[in-house]
């Protein structure tokens, strides 16, 4: 893929400027290929963030916007390369190549499998400026999958749009679909690795696929991000694990692991009364649904079987979540209510099983969004309505 000189240097000389507004000036610069440049330009944008150390290497070309918005962060692709190794590795779905780069570096031999010619012609130009030796294969990879000889590893990482460019979240929607190709998929690989989106059903994935042996939900910045199933041939009657990553940053990740059968059978306390702390658990937790598998872990009881919000009178350092010390609880009642909100002009505002949206309360209350204190409105274990004052 080749970028004449003209449009290299307008690029570098418009790394910073809103594309929207490039993408109408073609006629003022005739020798640049605009359509170009603004892909290149606003991929290197959108990669400083998302990918940092791709960003920083100089000569990487990038895909349109749909690709950049759907490819996996540095952060999340790091994460996945921690789970495997071993001597040969595929990738399926090559996409852009963010998992892919970082996954075949735990790996003797790599090959990268995608059916657009355009980003295979990517991945040629850029795995080598990163350093990387990958085979890359401008083919289906369901076809690929028949051929091939056996791997360590397999990722695939289906496409979740439907034909009319919807997003899909059902695995049957999911192309390719991996509950179709299951049984051929852990024929071919030792250990399979699917990526799905945060927003399925987990409980509906796992009845749909018979030979999960992990799964890790990953959240970054407490959003969930992914939803990653581990398939191994020789599983299919253990009891699942799952773990749930939140990265924080960098230097900061939550980690919290359990499996079904003890989220099933383990007791879960109900406090009486809102303790002196409260917590609430991040993405990964409350997407999994480790409701009762947490008061088992740490010291702490929940506020209500459906709140998911959880108090103790001892300060939890390390639980999994936002961590708040609580300065106050008010019912409802008019009067009650006015003066735990006196001389209160903002706050951050969040609904735990209560019966009215955030916006409509903060609107009821009078209050804008921000500032330093935190509210909960929520249930607690005796069906009380309360509102719960914190500081983090």
């Amino acid at each position: 893929m080749q970028i004449s000189p003209e449009t290299l240097r307008f690029i570098e000389e418009n790394a910073r400027a809103d594309v929207r507004s490039l993408a109408l000036q073609a006629k003022k610069y005739p020798q640049v290929d605009m359509a170009m440049a603004v892909v290149q330009i606003a991929g290197r944008q959108i990669a400083e963030a998302k990918v940092p150390s791709w960003y920083r290497t100089e000569g990487l070309l990038y895909p349109k916007h749909l690709s950049m918005e759907q490819c996996s962060s540095e952060a999340t692709a790091i994460y996945k390369a921690g789970l495997v190794e071993g001597d040969s590795f595929a990738d399926l779905t090559g996409g852009f190549g963010i998992d892919c780069s970082f996954l075949s570096r735990k790996f003797k031999q790599a090959d990268y499998v995608e059916r657009q010619a355009e980003l295979c012609e990517l991945a040629k130009h850029n795995f080598p400026l990163l350093g990387l030796s990958i085979g890359v294969h401008n083919e289906d990879g369901v076809e690929y999958l028949k051929q091939m000889q056996p791997v360590d590893c397999l990722f695939l990482d289906p496409a979740r749009r439907d034909g009319h460019g919807g997003k899909t979240v059902a695995i049957a929607d999911c192309e390719p679909d991996v509950s179709a190709l299951e049984d051929l998929l852990v024929e071919k690989a030792k250990k399979v690795m699917v990526k799905l989106s945060p927003m399925l059903d987990l409980s509906l994935a796992l009845k749909h696929l018979k030979y999960v042996r992990e799964v890790h939900i990953v959240s970054v910045n407490n959003e969930c991000k992914e939803l990653l199933l581990i398939l191994q041939k020789e599983s299919a009657s253990l009891d699942i694990t799952i773990h749930c990553e939140h990265i924080v940053n960098a230097s900061e990740h939550q980690s919290f692991s359990f499996t079904q059968e003890q989220e099933r059978t383990s007791d879960c306390p109900l406090a009486t009364e809102v303790g002196a702390y409260l917590y609430e658990p991040n993405a990964s937790i409350l997407k999994a649904g480790a409701y009762r598998s947490l008061t088992q872990i740490y010291a702490c009881k929940k506020l209500h079987a459906s709140s998911h919000l959880y108090t103790s009178e001892q300060f939890i350092e390390d639980f999994p979540g936002r961590r708040f010390k609580v300065e106050a609880v008010s019912g409802f009642g008019k009067k009650e209510l006015k003066e735990f909100l006196q001389g209160m002009e903002k706050a951050n505002l969040t609904i735990r099983n209560f019966p009215s949206s955030v916006a409509d309360l903060r609107k009821r209350l009078k209050l804008k969004e921000g500032g330093e204190d935190y509210l909960f409105a929520t249930t607690l274990a005796d069906e009380s309505k309360v509102m719960i004052k914190c500081r983090k």
